[in-house]
């Protein structure tokens, strides 16, 4: 029977959920599933969306090998397999009570004599994370005492589960973190051009069709800078897009991008070519480099100053260029992007 401690417990690990520091929340959890289970080791592994891999987020109690262990040969034998497609999260000691299930028994097995019996374990239980209908990692728990983890043992760790998947989701927070709408279209960008989709998002249009984008975003990145927010035509309109640089963690490169991408109208009922005029007026070009740049005339180039400082109610053209960096009012291009950025 659940005990009144280790329903405290189960609600301490549920809160931790909102706190933005993964690692230390991570570890924060297997501290509380201490005091609720008996355990001598425990580890949290989260799935790398790219690679695949199991990657190490908190750890109590396991040596660096034992961790190793569990994040890379574990995961390739047939246990692996049996702890996935479980419910309930499968124990060594459940090896004398499930006989219905077939296969090796996990005890029996060359995982258990090489790797955890050595260690001085006689009973564990493994947990898979599943977050949004993903498999996103793995929980080990591990004690020195034999036959611990009985089925009201596995009940109350399947019952943190949800909570301990969310900690070993890389994407869980990914787009809270940037104060995003549900409905808003969102995708991670690593330094290398690949797109990491999130849960329940669409992938941004910009990033979904040809047209210069991908150069766009390479410069963000090699920038530094933290933020950048544009307009950018896509899907036969505009799209007000933000890049946001991505705090690294573990699953997740340092050098990620989030791209975040909501439809609109041009602002002030500017036109195209008032947008790029405006956008190299603020990079500090005069009226004939822009003509120059643009294929137009100076006069031309001086109608649309003109039009535009009329529509965005700007009484001078540095005004119109402070308006253009504050608000976004931006279609850079990658040449131009640093005076952008924000730091």
């Amino acid at each position: 029977m659940t005990s009144h401690h280790q329903i405290a417990a189960a609600a301490r690990i549920g809160m931790l959920t909102r706190e933005r520091d993964t690692a230390s929340a991570s570890a924060q959890a297997l501290r509380e599933l201490a005091r609720a289970l008996p355990l001598d080791a425990a580890t949290l592994l989260t799935i790398d969306p790219l690679t695949g891999s199991h990657v190490r987020i908190a750890s109590i109690g396991y040596t660096a090998e034992a961790s190793q262990a569990l994040a890379g040969e574990f995961v390739a034998t047939p246990w692996y397999r049996n702890v996935v497609r479980r419910e309930l999260p499968p124990s060594i000691s459940e090896d004398a009570e499930d006989s219905e299930d077939a296969g090796p028994r996990f005890r029996h097995g060359w995982f258990y004599a090489e790797r955890v019996r050595p260690a001085g374990f006689r009973d564990g239980v493994t947990g898979a994370l599943r977050h949004r209908d993903r498999l996103v990692g793995l929980v080990h728990l591990s004690t020195e005492t034999a036959d611990a983890y009985d089925t009201d043992a596995r009940r109350l760790l399947a019952s943190v589960i949800p909570a301990l998947a969310a900690f070993a989701d890389p994407l869980a927070h990914a787009g809270d973190l940037h104060g995003l709408a549900d409905a808003d279209a969102a995708s991670l960008v690593t330094g290398d051009g690949r797109v990491v989709d999130l849960p329940g998002r669409d992938r941004p249009r910009v990033l979904r069709e040809e047209g210069g984008f991908g150069a766009l975003l390479h410069a963000f990145t090699g920038t530094g800078g933290q933020r950048l927010r544009l307009l950018w035509p896509a899907g036969g309109g505009w799209r007000r897009v933000v890049l946001h640089r991505h705090p690294a963690g573990p699953g997740l490169a340092a050098d990620a991008v989030l791209v975040h991408e909501t439809p609109t109208e041009l602002p002030y009922g500017l036109s195209p070519r008032e947008l790029e005029v405006l956008t190299r007026a603020a990079t500090g070009q005069t009226n004939q480099a822009i003509a120059q740049a643009l294929f137009l005339s100076p006069r031309t180039v001086h109608s649309h100053v003109e039009h535009l400082l009329r529509k965005t109610g700007c009484a001078s053209r540095a005004e119109a260029t402070a308006l253009a960096v504050r608000d976004g009012l931006l279609r850079p291009d990658p040449d131009h992007l640093a005076r952008f950025v924000e730091r």
